[in-house]
């Protein structure tokens, strides 16, 4: 059962229609529920705790979708890229079936939201290049080949990180503004259990992932946990 405020429009007209279309705000509560409190951080979860172990010479190959290997890496992006797809559709039709921006705290976090989401794709393209001393297609005795932003751990990298990385952490802030807002201004009960019930599942997932250490350090998992690859170098004594 569900309680929606007066303010709250329950129909919109569509002019190419001809007629006013009743909106089913559930819907987009429940697309907004699966993408920001399931899909992305199941996402964020495998990327962080779903790296194989590090190993003498890391991952050799390149990046890629069909490598078995980085298939956390993959469900990290392209599914991250799936989830912004739906966000920004159900966004769309939300402001479409309100008539505009309406200015409530649920459309600023909402907005917020999907802003931060969008900033974080575009700060993907900062990534840069990965090289590598073992990786195919160098050679282990030529220095000139195992170059890249990641294996040199250039400003170009650190920025990307320091970028990507806390800027997410926001964005799944406000993602948790916008569904808690959300429902305090349309009453979903089923829905609102099943938001406490996932974000409980959450944390005792995390707590449990970082008690058994399974948060590998991304670099070694990538080039080796040697001393000889430059930024294991400069953490030494880390």
């Amino acid at each position: 059962m569900t309680n929606t405020p007066t303010h709250i429009a329950t129909e919109v007209y569509i002019g190419a229609l001809g007629r006013s279309v009743e909106t089913h705000w559930d819907y987009h509560a429940y697309l907004m529920f699966f993408v920001w409190a399931v899909l992305v951080p199941l996402c964020i979860t495998i990327m962080r705790f779903h790296k194989p172990p590090p190993s003498p010479k890391g991952i050799r190959r390149d990046v890629s979708l069909w490598h078995r290997e980085w298939w956390f890496f993959s469900v990290h992006k392209y599914g991250l890229f799936f989830a912004m797809f739906l966000a920004v559709g159900g966004g769309i039709v939300a402001y479409i079936a309100s008539g505009g921006f309406s200015g409530s705290v649920h459309a600023y976090f909402g907005s917020l939201t999907l802003l931060m989401g969008l900033g974080q794709i575009n700060s993907s393209q900062m990534r840069g290049s990965r090289g590598g001393k073992y990786r195919v297609g160098a050679d282990p005795d030529d220095s000139t080949t195992w170059q890249g932003d990641q294996y040199n751990h250039t400003p170009r990298r650190r920025m990307f990180e320091a970028v990507h990385r806390t800027c997410g952490y926001f964005t799944f802030v406000f993602a948790i503004g916008a569904i808690g807002s959300g429902l305090m201004q349309f009453t979903l009960p089923i829905l609102t259990g099943l938001f406490l019930a996932t974000m409980l599942a959450w944390l005792i997932a995390w707590v449990l992932y970082e008690y058994f250490e399974r948060a590998y350090d991304g670099y070694r998992v990538a080039h080796g946990y040697g001393l000889e690859h430059p930024y294991n170098k400069d953490r030494e004594f880390l």
